[in-house]
């Protein structure tokens, strides 16, 4: 019994842990706040508080479906492959398309947040760094 429980705790401990990891290799501070099955068969939404402390640049990276992106505070530049640089002040959104390449960087003096949701496959890697 003790083995199966010790069993059980690490593989919590590696779910929860995942996320934070993911927001590491982007420097960036994460606050999960909802995942909930929607009726697209096999997504999910996933719903976070990204954090960018000042001057942070979050490298290239693409989501496995939608990213609809709110500023929440501060001056945050999104790089989208394709596209010229895009600067969003807070109150303003931007939708990012599944698999597109892009990278945001704090362009601001101060702290700045995004609220940012997902509308993913379920089961694989919210967030993959580009070549």
């Amino acid at each position: 019994m003790k083995i199966a429980s010790a069993i059980a705790s690490l593989i919590v401990a590696g779910i929860v842990a995942l996320p934070v990891a993911q927001a590491q290799q982007l420097g960036t501070e994460r606050t999960d706040l909802q995942r909930h099955d929607i009726s697209i068969p096999g997504h999910e939404m996933v719903q976070l508080l990204v954090g960018f402390p000042p001057g942070l640049k979050a490298p290239r990276h693409s989501h496995p479906g939608e990213e609809i992106v709110y500023v929440v505070e501060g001056t945050i530049e999104y790089r989208i492959d394709g596209q010229p640089p895009l600067t969003l002040k807070a109150g303003q959104v931007l939708f990012i398309p599944a698999g597109v390449v892009h990278a945001a960087t704090n362009v601001g003096g101060g702290h700045a947040a995004e609220l940012a949701t997902y509308i993913v496959e379920k089961g694989r890697p919210l967030v993959t760094l580009a070549q």
